[in-house]
């Protein structure tokens, strides 16, 4: 028999039930009808673990949680319920039946029967045992591919809310300022442009499966000093202003996103939980935002015990609720019977508290939680009979199909990034050859997976369970690719071993082979048990433990080397950046990644991803990123040069293209204008391939210092041999516009250069206008995007658009 569940109010229905009314008179009605304690109830979530019996979750300890009483707790209702399938390995459908059944408890348990909404973490993917593994967001952003992001989005929301989850907190929209930083892997790129063109298409995918985003860290995360998690962010309001916040608020413009989560850091002594003129005055009341503003974790606490600004957790509550924090989580700590406390002896303003509770009631009425009709049963449970013994519906929910896998291989392929070829890239694999591959990823099935994936994630802690996955080395990859090569495998040295008694070996089959691939990179983990991941940050960009000297001593073997990287961030590569064969490098990218990259290494796979982050040639030269004045660039002055071995942009294919023929319609443009611009880009070269074509900004005079270029526009052409396009684009004069002295934006008049460009270090045809008239000041309302348009017959299936294109 299939449960039913008889819970629901008959009609008529009390005022907050009634689908008839708006939202707001719903939330009215309800909020009049209840106690302060059901109030602050709704404020905070407890982290729970799904049962993998099927039972009712049970709360997750932690240790920086006091124990929960969910008995005492939900009589007065609950807000969130944390992470119910990302606490340990629990099959998909029993985790689900344990949600189902723990959402009747919280509806049966509070006199409205509100249920809670749960969230996951999905960076990476749905953060679940068995789920699909995707590349991690630095590889997104390799793609320079909004559409497909967009797309794997969409897959993500729609395994999420298959099981009952509701808000996914993702994406990370910080700007990478330092590449030391341990959650490089957790961020687009170094461009504010491109996190938030790729950020924001991630957020519209996933929004349109009905699963809530989650914008984080609001912020300043990524500045932090010397690269060091959750440290002091030192900038100045105009780096705010130009880089860290362009992303979010290009995502609240555009996204329909509903929820942000603020950042753990203080910027200038201010933490981002208790400024109340970043998350009102900023979010709400200039860009419009209307969502809930949820609390990284345990960051109202910290303003306590981290960063000193509050003496009590009341106060913090206080705090953190004054700034426009509406969801304390993971679990409460500050907004119960602290929250409650300061609240009746007047140190906090009921206001506030109606104020965040709106919020959070308005969001689940408009998912349909308070609906007459709403049902515990998730849609993969529908149609099936969840009172019967749990073991039958085992293995019942797949969230690793078919599907998802052509969709996580698609994306690592788009993503690889093809650093130097000295030609003997794409190896024919028809030819017999004897192949060496060393390194300490060669044999390692999570090299391929970032900090946030399950396996690496929860899975760590939980050895002997499975990953759920499956996760072909890169071994295993090759010999499928090359089925008439001989595979030899060394390891070398391990990922952060500094000893080198595995050497040896590794040269004995490196002097005995045709060619060497040298896998290497990062392992992932979290606070310090990886070389990459959140609070894995590196005192240098040398490659981890010895690797940099297994490097340098199979160069010094004599067979052509071929780097292989499987990393979170970017590395020097010493003397390889020049003397490598070749070097692909791939940002961890997901459960299809040593398939992609074997099949870049053959040719079957065209190589197109583009450098989202500047690789370094020298591992010191820290902070650097290419977004930098013409005194961050190398000069005289100083004996460090921050010059890249690859720039920001860079990537080479298995073809040559030509850029030609640059139209301006005008140089002379008013500082309220357009700027008009057509190329022609032919594939020269006899296969087929991808062009980025990426628009830069140079302005040579401004009020205030200015970054040498930087990128206002980008897209991606796909063309056979011979075939070439014409491209136009129209660039508004807003995107001109930087943060001037009085801390206001503005377009000044001036000479302009415009730059196509291959890479941040590789110009290919210069524009050069003059923007005529009055200093022009603009608003948050202010265009974002040059608009490319390409003719009928140049839009085809082998142009892939990206944000700001339209047919014309």
């Amino acid at each position: 028999m299939t449960e039913t569940v008889a819970t629901q109010p008959q009609a008529p229905y009390p005022a907050w039930r009634d689908p008839a009314l708006s939202a707001e008179a719903r939330v009215d009605a309800l909020m009049r009808a209840m106690t302060l304690e059901e109030k602050t109830a709704q404020l905070y979530g407890v982290w729970v673990g799904a049962s993998d019996e099927g039972a009712e979750v049970a709360p997750h300890q932690h240790d920086m949680e006091e124990p929960v009483d969910l008995d005492a707790l939900l009589p007065d209702g609950l807000g969130q319920l944390t992470r119910p399938f990302g606490s340990a390995p629990v099959d998909p459908a029993l985790g689900a039946l344990s949600l189902m059944r723990t959402q009747q408890r919280i509806t049966a348990a509070n006199r409205f029967g509100i249920p809670a909404v749960a969230h996951e973490e999905c960076l990476a993917g749905f953060a679940a045992w068995g789920a699909t593994a995707y590349p991690v967001p630095l590889a997104w952003g390799a793609t320079f591919d909004p559409a497909l992001v967009r797309e794997m989005a969409a897959a993500i929301g729609r395994d999420l809310r298959a099981v009952g989850v509701h808000q996914g907190l993702a994406p990370v929209l910080d700007v990478v300022r330092d590449a030391r930083w341990g959650r490089v892997e957790e961020t687009i790129g170094e461009d504010p442009y491109l996190v938030g063109t790729i950020a924001t298409a991630y957020v519209q995918g996933l929004e349109s499966a009905g699963v809530v985003a989650t914008l984080k860290h609001f912020a300043g995360y990524s500045a932090s000093r010397a690269g060091r998690n959750l440290a002091p962010v030192g900038m100045g309001p105009r780096e705010l202003a130009d880089v860290i916040l362009p992303p979010f608020e290009m995502a609240v413009r555009e996204s329909g996103v509903r929820s942000v989560m603020h950042a753990y850091t203080d910027t200038d002594g201010i933490p981002s939980a208790a400024d109340d003129r970043l998350l009102t005055g900023l979010l709400r009341d200039t860009w419009g935002f209307t969502g809930t503003v949820v609390a990284d974790y345990f960051g109202i606490a910290f303003l306590k015990t981290l960063h000193g600004v509050a003496g009590t957790f009341g106060e913090a509550a206080g705090a953190a609720l004054a700034a426009g924090v509406d969801v304390e989580l993971p679990t409460v700590k500050t907004f119960g019977a602290p929250l409650l406390d300061a609240v009746r002896k007047g140190h906090v303003p009921e206001e506030l508290v109606d104020r965040a509770v709106r919020r959070v009631l308005l969001q689940k009425t408009r998912l349909g939680l308070l609906d007459p009709d709403w049902s515990p049963v998730p849609p993969a449970l529908r149609g099936a009979d969840t009172t019967a013994d749990p073991d039958a519906l085992r293995g019942t929910v797949d969230l690793d199909p078919a599907a998802n896998r052509e969709l996580a291989g698609r994306i690592a392929e788009r993503a690889v990034v093809l650093l130097r070829n000295d030609g003997t890239l794409p190896l024919d694999p028809r030819t017999p050859r004897r192949i060496a591959l060393i390194g300490p990823n060669a044999e390692a099935p999570t090299a391929v997976l970032g900090c946030y994936s399950f396996p690496v994630h929860v899975g760590g802690q939980h050895p002997a369970t499975p990953p759920g996955i499956d996760l072909p080395t890169l071994r295993e990859a090759l010999v499928a690719e090359f089925p008439g090569a001989e595979i030899l495998v060394a390891r070398g040295t391990g990922i952060d071993d500094t000893e080198t008694e595995g050497f040896a070996e590794a040269l004995t089959l490196a002097r005995s082979a045709d060619l060497v691939v040298a896998a290497l990179g990062d392992r992932a983990g979290l606070f310090g048990r990886g070389t990459s991941g959140e609070g894995c940050d590196a005192g240098s960009l040398d490659l981890p433990g010895a690797q940099q000297q297994l490097l340098d001593a199979l160069l010094d073997a004599g067979t052509p080397v071929v780097t292989v990287l499987l990393a979170g961030r970017p590395y020097a590569l010493g003397r390889a950046a020049d003397e490598s064969a070749a070097i692909l490098q791939a940002f961890f990218p997901g459960e299809g990644g040593t398939a992609a990259i074997a099949s870049v290494l053959s040719g079957r796979t065209e190589p197109s991803g583009r450098l989202p982050v500047s690789v370094p040639r020298h591992p010191g030269a820290q902070p650097s990123t290419y977004l930098a004045s013409r005194l961050g660039h190398a000069g005289e002055v100083s004996s460090i040069d921050p010059t890249p071995a690859f720039g920001f942009g860079h990537g080479l294919t298995y073809t040559t293209f030509e850029w030609s023929d640059l139209d301006i319609e005008a140089t002379e443009i008013p500082t309220d204008g357009e700027v008009r611009l057509a190329l022609t880009v032919a594939n020269t070269g006899g296969r087929a391939g991808s062009e980025l074509v990426q628009l830069y900004l140079h302005d040579p005079v401004a009020s205030v210092v200015q970054p040498v270029r930087r990128l206002i526009g980008y897209v991606r052409v796909d063309l056979a041999p011979g075939e070439s396009r014409r491209i136009h684009v129209t660039v508004p004069t807003d995107l001109a516009s930087f943060t001037g002295r009085a801390e206001t934006r503005v377009v000044e008049p001036g000479a302009l250069e415009l730059l196509f460009s291959a890479s941040s270090t590789d110009p290919r045809l210069t524009a050069r206008v003059t923007l005529t008239g009055p200093v022009r000041r603009l608003d948050h309302r202010r265009r974002l995007h040059a608009v490319w348009h390409l003719r009928p017959q140049v839009l085809s299936s082998n142009v892939t658009p990206t944000s700001g294109v339209v047919p014309g």
